[in-house]
């Protein structure tokens, strides 16, 4: 299940069972499991987690336009998060000269992996923004290393168009045109 965030979302413990002020441990787990950020330039230690998401309140993480939590359908906990958007015109990888273009990323917990969650979660997304913008193109960019993301790029429609060096390790930049994710 693809949304947003909503009050009363269950993204773990609630608070009232933790003492308030508790964070939703389930949220830690898309961040601080090596397993998870291998291609994302490794896990980050669970206090600089915490920190961002006392400093910033776990709804503000997820309200911004083209974030959806990924839901696991029968408790609604969170499996993962997916984003659509604009890729800053200050980092390499894009295929219009000023940038700007829509970039689709997303992040499981490991335990969701290879359950087809990420590709039903990002042609929601890409089927909705389809209907509602006009047609341009579509970024993924990902380590060529992580094989089954290129995989799933591909599965949707993405095709390779570059590469490019970042964050220590080769990036693979792949393209699609967001009107081709329209329901036919």
């Amino acid at each position: 299940m693809l949304h947003a965030l909503r009050r009363g979302d269950h993204l773990g413990p609630t608070p009232a069972a933790h003492g308030a002020g508790r964070r939703p441990r389930r949220v830690h787990r898309v961040a601080d499991r090596p397993s998870v950020r291998l291609h994302l330039g490794g896990p980050r230690p669970r206090s600089a987690v915490e920190q961002y998401l006392d400093a910033l309140g776990v709804p503000r993480v997820t309200d911004e336009p083209g974030t959806f939590v990924i839901a696991d359908r029968a408790t609604d906990h969170l499996l993962g998060t997916l984003l659509l958007h604009r890729r800053p015109a200050d980092l390499p990888g894009h295929v219009i000269e000023q940038g700007g273009e829509l970039e689709l990323t997303y992040v499981l917990r490991r335990e969701a992996w290879g359950a087809g969650l990420a590709f039903e979660a990002a042609t929601a997304a890409l089927r909705t923004a389809a209907s509602e913008l006009p047609d341009q193109p579509v970024l993924i960019v990902t380590q060529t290393a992580n094989t089954r993301s290129l995989a799933l790029a591909a599965r949707l429609g993405f095709r390779r168009v570059g590469t490019f060096e970042a964050y220590d390790a080769e990036q693979t930049l792949a393209v699609a045109d967001l009107h081709a994710f329209l329901a036919g």
